[in-house]
Parts: structure tokens; sequence; C-alpha cells
């Protein structure tokens, strides 16, 4: 096991639990993969929207019961594991706060079914997780174990999504990482649409047209910027996917064509309208993905969550 993986993914692993009683054993063995090849030890943490009430609470005692059951699980035979729970809200805040009370360096998260066919979709919670969350945070959407995974860097070279330069090769570090880790192959890719959509153009000046040798230029640009970042992570040209199209459809189907297990995708933080844009993209992205995806922040991001509980009456959210 080189040295780089436990310093890149970390030694505490925070597994975020939606609901002790209903925890999907993907979400559990991954998490048992992970520690046990890195050394990490294990915290399973459940947060109730609730303000305790006086005396023993059927709710907390519930849960606390299933906290115990699963630190019993036969995955976590040999590792070091514990459980937490506390009584704070919203589940977001409460995850990322025990995050930086516990200087953990990773979340696993698994996301929640809805509707027809148990589609996996992801809810309001996941997204500002997602936002907030300060440390590389693992969704799990697949029940299919890593067996020699593939694992795709989502790559933005001409940082069209406004994404600081320095995110790509972070990407690129996490998923080298997680590929050593876990015996896998590393794959980039990149999405683009022609250069005319990327002009802006009055409503009443009608349609933009642009000379065959602008758009051939922008092309040529856009594959040396792709693969001269594919080649500083070392990775063979029968591995970078470059396409021209919808980034979620492109991706989706660069997924599905080479059975991905792992999408590395970056985030972040945004307020107001640029976040809505930013979000749109990312949203249709994470909802058509059908594998795990590890979401990676900027190097220096903050969360910004208060480290106060928030007191609250309501239902187990979390």
């Amino acid at each position: 096991m080189p040295r780089t993986s436990k310093t890149r993914l970390g030694r505490r692993i925070l597994v975020a639990l939606r609901d002790p009683a209903r925890t999907p054993r993907a979400q559990l063995r991954k998490a048992a993969r992970i520690a046990r090849l890195t050394g990490a030890s294990i915290e399973l943490f459940h947060a109730i929207g609730a303000t305790p009430a006086p005396g023993p609470d059927p709710v907390a005692v519930h849960a606390n019961r299933a906290l115990k059951r699963l630190e019993r699980q036969r995955c976590f035979s040999g590792l070091k594991v514990k459980s937490h729970m506390v009584w704070d809200y919203p589940p977001h805040e409460a995850v990322v706060r025990r995050v930086l009370e516990t200087r953990s360096d990773f979340v696993i998260a698994a996301s929640a079914t809805h509707g027809l066919g148990q589609r996996l979709l992801l809810t309001n919670n996941d997204w500002e997780l997602i936002r907030h969350c300060p440390v590389p945070l693992l969704l799990v959407k697949s029940t299919r174990d890593y067996v020699r995974p593939n694992i795709i860097a989502a790559l933005d070279p001409f940082h069209v999504h406004a994404k600081p330069a320095a995110l790509d090769h972070r990407l690129l570090e996490s998923g080298a990482a997680m590929a050593g880790l876990l015996n896998g192959r590393l794959h980039a890719f990149h999405a683009y649409l022609p250069l005319v959509f990327s002009v802006i153009v009055p409503v009443d000046q009608g349609p933009l047209w642009l000379p065959r040798e602008a758009e051939d230029a922008y092309a040529q640009a856009v594959t040396r910027a792709f693969h001269r970042l594919a080649q500083s992570a070392r990775i063979p040209e029968g591995r970078r996917h470059l396409a021209t199209g919808d980034v979620a459809e492109r991706l989706a189907a660069t997924v599905r064509r080479i059975h991905a297990d792992i999408v590395v995708m970056g985030a972040i933080s945004r307020s107001g309208l640029r976040r809505l844009f930013i979000g749109s993209t990312a949203e249709r992205v994470l909802d058509l993905l059908r594998c795990d995806v590890l979401v990676i922040k900027p190097r220096g991001f903050k969360a910004r969550v208060p480290r106060r509980r928030s007191p609250y009456t309501g239902p187990t959210l979390y």
C-alpha cells in the first residue's frame, strides 16, 4: 500500500447515515473496504433533527440501538469502528460540524431511492452537503462493489464553469489515489460545446455564424489543453475521453460505455444566481449518473457552517 493513498484519502472516515435502521449495505461495505486499505478509523454518524425531550427518547433509543448493531457488522471485523448520534439540524450542517469537531478527512454518504423504479435521486440535504462539506465526499449511488474499478476524473481545462485552475489537478490526484488504493484504472473526461454556443449574442441580432477556421482553432485548443492535463497524470490515450456535446449526457454515456464505478468531480460553493447556474449543470450530471461520485473541493475551501448546533423540533432527517 503506497503511503500516498493514506495521506490523500485520510485516516478518519465519517459515514453519514440518513437512517441507521435502513442503511444501504453498499455504503457500509465501501466504507469498510477503504478503511481496511488505508488503516483509517470509522465513525458511524447520525443526526436527529429534534430537540431532546426530558427522559428517555424513543427515537433516540431506537437510533442508538440500530447504530450499535451496525458497529457489529461483519464487514467491519478487525476495524476500529464507533458510532455517534446528536440532536442537530439541518442535517448537512450537522455532518459538517461533526467533520470539523473530529477532524475527519473523508465522508461517505448515500443517495436515497425515490419514485418509479426506485430511482436514485439527491435530496436537498445531499446538495447542501455537496456544496459545504470541506473534505472529500464519496456519494454512494451504486450497489456494485469495487473490483478493479474504472474511475473517471471529470475535467474542465478551460474552466468554463469558473472552477479554479488548480482544481483539475486535485481531481486527478484524488482519482489517482483512489485508483491506486482500489487497484483500479484512472480515466480522464471532458465535454465541450462548439464555440458558437459560447458567444453571447443580442436577442435581436439573429443566428450567429462563425468561420469554420474559428471553430477548428477552438477545438484544437480544447484538445491540446485536455491532453496536456491527462498527460500530467500519466493517463494513456486509450483512457482519455474527449467529447463534443452536453456535459451531463456525454459523461453519463461514457460511464455506461466503460462501466465506470466512480466519477471524480469538483464542487465550489456559490451564492445567489451564480450558484444556481453552476448547480443546474451539476444537478443534471449527478442525476444521470448511476455510479458513485467523489466530490472534491478546491484547496483552501472553508465551510460556511455555524459551529453551534441549531435547536429544532421536527422529524428524523439524517
